[in-house]
């Protein structure tokens, strides 16, 4: 084995945490070998003005890192799951996910304990299209605002402002120490988390057996199954931070459940749907239920959401 790898990651708070997270699990399992941590700055990291969904999401928050590893730079990359798109670049694979943390949204009030108890028209801030169609499911009256940056960024932004409520991830608040800020973990049954939400993946080169073994006592099989239905189900309806969609799977009873979500912007227009399988075929679980999905229209919806979508990034451009 090799004396010392190096790992790639994002220079935010929570991505440091990821990767020293990994790195910690690797270090405590080979003590004789050197793990260093370099910091790669995306294009999602450097364009803070400007929503996701107004950019291009094709590894917004991954390319950079992906071609250090490609080139030889760096032997493996730390993610958030949810950051990386269904089709990696040619010459790389995922080698392990972590256990999962709790993959709800959350909500974040500063006088309220949950979505039913914001007032009629509350403003609440979200930079995620998946979060605010289902919010506008759900409360068609609420008002829905952007917020971009890391997570101590927006928490800050939203002390300062006069918003109602934000809705974050519970993986990144708790991973930062912030449960304190948590008001409600906002039930699968009112939002479906994004795929992948939650989890952590650490990506190598393909052909890099030596690192893949490095990483194998790492990776925890159930998450693994469950992110690859949720992650097939995203593969066929061509989905990304564009267009409103989630899935999440988990297990019921020795079976893989995976629930899903398709709307529009506004949330006028929304398709549920869910699917129980085996496990070992964890990839058609998720393909059946997105064909399904499309069979009942959601590829209407999603074919004029990215059409909208496709116009905002003209406009930025």
């Amino acid at each position: 084995m090799k004396h010392k790898f190096t790992i790639g990651s994002r220079g935010s708070q929570l991505a440091l945490w990821q990767t020293e997270f990994v790195k910690t699990k690797l270090q405590n399992l080979f003590p004789e070998t050197e793990f260093e941590v370099r910091i790669i700055t995306t294009k999602g990291d450097a364009i803070l003005d400007t929503a996701l969904s107004k950019i291009g999401d094709k590894g917004l928050f991954t390319k950079q890192i992906e071609d250090k590893l490609l080139s030889g730079e760096i032997d493996l990359a730390v993610h958030s799951l949810k950051d990386l798109p269904t089709r990696l670049p040619e010459g790389l694979k995922i080698g392990s996910v972590t256990e999962r943390e709790t993959p709800n949204d959350v909500l974040i009030a500063k006088n309220y304990s949950s979505i039913d108890e914001l007032p009629k028209n509350a403003r609440i801030a979200t930079g995620s299209l998946r979060r605010k169609s289902q919010l506008l499911r759900y409360r068609s009256d609420l008002q829905i605002f952007e917020i971009r940056g890391n997570v101590p960024t927006r928490i800050k932004k939203f002390e300062e402002s006069d918003l109602d409520a934000m809705i974050l991830a519970f993986a990144g608040i708790s991973r930062l120490g912030l449960e304190e800020y948590i008001k409600q973990i906002i039930p699968t049954e009112i939002m479906i988390p994004a795929v992948g939400q939650g989890a952590i993946a650490v990506e190598i080169r393909g052909d890099d057996e030596e690192t893949h073994e490095l990483l194998k006592p790492i990776n925890d099989s159930l998450t693994e199954i469950c992110v690859s239905a949720e992650r097939s189900f995203l593969r066929v309806l061509e989905g990304g931070c564009q267009v409103p969609i989630g899935a999440f799977a988990s297990v019921v009873r020795d079976k893989i459940k995976l629930e899903s979500f398709v709307g529009n912007f506004d949330g006028s227009v929304t398709l549920r749907d869910s699917i129980v399988g085996d496990g070992k075929a964890a990839g058609n679980l998720g393909r059946n239920l997105a064909e399904r999905m499309i069979a009942n229209g959601a590829g209407l919806i999603l074919e004029e959401a990215r059409k909208a979508a496709q116009q905002a990034h003209k406009e930025v451009i």
